[in-house]
């Protein structure tokens, strides 16, 4: 980000006597609906003209169409843009319909002329249109566009995905049978990498990685080891796009003769298909799509006649603009990878959220333990609230820790069963089937060490353990603090010790995100769904739904983002009575529309005073007569199900890269013949940072902690907070201070990616 040239333009001035016209093109994808939401409303807020193109599924429909391939089509387009007055194009689609876009664009001047020349417009009008802004966002459930980390729609697909998984992982598991998954992904194989990580796959067939010669007596061998173990489940999941090294495909049908025919296993295939286009959009496409849109109006209203054509995009939180043409030619040169059989370029290629995925896969799944041990006991625990995702971290955690030829110890109930001796070894089938777990299956509890400190050493010397992975939120964070502080006392604590941060209300510093939070952010988004949709026959009703989140305003935010709600109460933000009245005007107004519904959004700690109850009973005052109002307390709902495949992924990268970093660090306190940690950097947090997955020192995240509330003093998303209100309507101002620069995409990559 870079401070704006302009700082003091007026954002709802930006876009006057401009136009600008949106439209979604190639498949459709969950979540453009919230881009074109946002693209419009934007637009509008600036002053801009705001136009569709239909047909351009999506609210305003998606086609991919024959007609704008030839010169001629093209003209027709651009003879119907200059009439409009339209010199800014929006284009949400894949990578084939953004290359058009940029075509229609470079050949735009030519176009004009011919147009001129043939009488079809004026020289007027077109010295009014001399330029064309181009903005692209990327909608393609495939997430094969090269340079963003996730692409609008593949996270809902993902959605669809596991569900599926879940709901065969039951049968299949009382049948003790194999099943074969196959998945959308004709050239990229990013929904099948992902999904085989979510759901601990015993092996999957991508096309940017086929598997080696000879795979077939492996892939039996591996399945045959699992079963023999006590495995009743075995899956695989392909690709649509699977291949052999000499190009041939590899289909489900064929996988599964091979294991009816060698193995005797009782074998069933699923091919998804269409499904994984369909449904509601996960909370996390609908804020993409969201911060997307009005980054995309943003760009094209900032754009000059030298600025390329961009794409808009995230890189981890951050939103970032990317020459559309160096992403096109990059994902054009994965696919002459593959063809050419560069099969490790064609990884690397596609960056390091799909390079980060394929070598956490391939060390889950693929590796069986050490035969030398390391001596090493590496204790694992679950401190605090229980949440989504924990499980898949603890089983990440065991597994990368018994690859690395470590002891693994699981700790029961927290800090209590580490002071109590509830601490007994972990193998690798004691994991089997966690990332799909919800909760905690090694129980969780609040308790500090503070006043255990004595019982928690004297078992950290009893059962040797030399580094201990604590997962969970606050209290993890607060405890990792507590035994840091205790090692001036107890030498016992002089170990590598490392914080993943787990937990619903994502308030834990040296993090962006924390695991379990988007499994609540979805609970709380599709309840909000259907409670807006419960007041569809009776119009004229305002819903208050409370949300967790401690001190927390993240889940309330991003819900109210995610659901479009018309307010979001948050502690971070304080609230006077001025403003719950202009909430109220603003409904009344509402409620004059066609939309004859309201949603508020209030976190449970947002005032002491301001309760839910006082809100609904203000509410329900100020709106007689012309809407009626309901409450609803979600409560401990949001801590409950099964996780996303965010968290799940989240967890499991969290998990291993956690035990890889203690393996490291313990060769560097080895001295003497013993472990000794005593430096701030052998006990840290590891945390996702705007772009990457860093380890911070507890220490130095004391500055930066507000231990009365229990939440980081400097939070990203609190920026973000002005897009819901714009979107709900409100007239504010929009923060313009700030600009995102265009960046290129070999710098950009982010370690995490979903």
């Amino acid at each position: 980000m870079s401070k704006n040239p302009h700082p003091t333009i007026d954002p709802t001035k930006m876009g006057l006597g401009r136009s600008i016209a949106v439209l979604t093109s190639g498949g459709d994808a969950q979540g453009m609906n919230a881009a074109v939401r946002a693209t419009v409303r934007v637009g509008l807020y600036t002053g801009a003209k705001v136009y569709f193109v239909h047909e351009g599924g999506t609210v305003i429909g998606s086609a991919r169409c024959k007609d704008f391939r030839a010169r001629e089509g093209r003209m027709k387009a651009a003879c119907n843009l200059v009439k409009l007055g339209i010199t800014n194009l929006c284009v949400i689609g894949g990578d084939g319909s953004l290359t058009g876009a940029n075509q229609f664009r470079t050949e735009w001047s030519g176009l004009l002329v011919d147009l001129v020349k043939a009488g079809k417009i004026t020289e007027e009008e077109a010295k009014k249109s001399s330029h064309l802004n181009i903005v692209g966002m990327v909608g393609s459930i495939d997430n094969d566009f090269c340079g963003t980390d996730m692409t609008i729609g593949t996270d809902s697909a993902l959605h669809r995905i596991i569900e599926v998984v879940d709901a065969i992982a039951t049968t299949a598991q009382s049948h003790q049978r194999t099943f074969i998954l196959e998945v959308m992904g004709r050239h990229c194989g990013y929904l099948a990498l992902v999904t085989a990580l979510a759901c601990g796959a015993d092996w999957v067939f991508i096309p940017e990685m086929p598997p080696d010669d000879g795979w077939e007596n492996h892939l039996c061998r591996r399945l045959a080891d699992q079963r023999a173990r006590g495995c009743r489940l075995n899956v695989i999941i392909v690709a649509e796009g699977a291949m052999s090294r000499d190009g041939k495909p590899i289909t489900s049908d064929q996988i599964k003769k091979l294991v009816t025919d060698r193995l005797s296993f009782d074998t069933r295939t699923t091919v998804l298909g269409h499904v994984q286009r369909g449904g509601t959009p996960s909370a996390f496409d609908r804020i993409l799509g969201s911060r997307m849109g009005v980054e995309a109006v943003m760009a094209l209203l900032e754009a000059t006649p030298d600025t390329p054509a961009c794409v808009v995009s995230l890189s981890g939180n951050h939103a970032v603009r990317l020459p559309l043409m160096e992403c096109v030619q990059v994902t054009k040169d994965v696919t002459a990878a593959m063809a050419e059989g560069r099969f490790e370029d064609a990884i690397k290629l596609r960056g390091k959220s799909f390079e980060n995925n394929w070598n956490t896969y391939t060390l889950l799944a693929h590796i069986n333990p050490p035969d030398v041990k390391s001596n090493i006991n590496v204790a694992v625990m679950n401190v605090g609230a229980p949440c989504a995702g924990m499980n898949a971290a603890v089983r990440a955690a065991v597994r990368m820790g018994l690859i690395q030829g470590h002891n693994m110890l699981a700790v029961h109930d927290g800090f209590d069963g580490l002071a109590q001796g509830q601490v007994e070894p972990i193998t690798w089938t004691s994991v089997s089937g966690w990332t799909g777990k919800g909760g905690s299956v090694l129980g969780t509890k609040r308790t500090l060490p503070a006043k255990i400190l004595e019982d928690i050493s004297l078992n950290i010397a009893k059962f040797n353990i030399h580094a201990l992975v604590i997962i969970g939120g606050f209290e993890a964070y607060m405890g990792g603090l507590e035994l840091v502080q205790a090692r001036e006392k107890y030498e016992e604590m002089c170990i590598p010790m490392v914080v993943i941060p787990a937990t619903v209300s994502n308030n834990v510093p040296g993090s962006d995100f924390s695991i379990g939070a988007d499994t609540a952010l979805n609970t709380i988004t599709s309840t909000c769904d259907r409670i807006k949709q419960s007041a569809a026959g009776t119009k004229r009703r305002v819903f208050i739904v409370e949300t967790m989140g401690g001190y927390c305003g993240y889940l309330a935010t991003m819900a109210g983002l995610a659901a479009g709600a018309d307010a979001a109460y948050i502690f971070e933000e304080k609230i006077a009575i001025k403003d719950l009245e202009m909430n109220v005007v603003h409904l009344v107004e509402k409620m004059k529309t066609t939309v004859k519904r309201g949603l508020i959004l209030r976190n449970e700690n947002c005032n002491a005073n301001y309760t839910t109850d006082f809100i609904f009973n203000l509410y329900s005052e100020e709106g007689k007569g012309i809407f009626d109002c309901r409450k609803n307390v979600l409560g401990h709902m949001q801590q409950g199900g099964t996780p996303t495949p965010f968290d799940r992924n989240f967890g499991t990268k969290m998990g291993a890269k956690s035990v890889l970093w203690i393996t490291d660090k313990l060769k560097q306190c080895y001295r003497h013949g013993r472990i000794f940690a005593n430096t701030p950097d052998s006990a840290c947090v590891l945390g996702m940072r705007k772009r990457a997955l860093t380890f911070q020192p507890l220490a130095d995240l004391k500055g930066d902690t507000d231990f009365e509330h229990r939440i980081p003093k400097t939070q990203w998303w609190l920026k973000i907070r002005p897009i819901m209100k714009i979107l709900a309507k409100y007239d504010i101002k929009l923060d313009t201070s700030e600009r995102t620069d265009m960046e290129h995409v070999i710098k950009k990559r982010s370690p995490l990616g979903m």
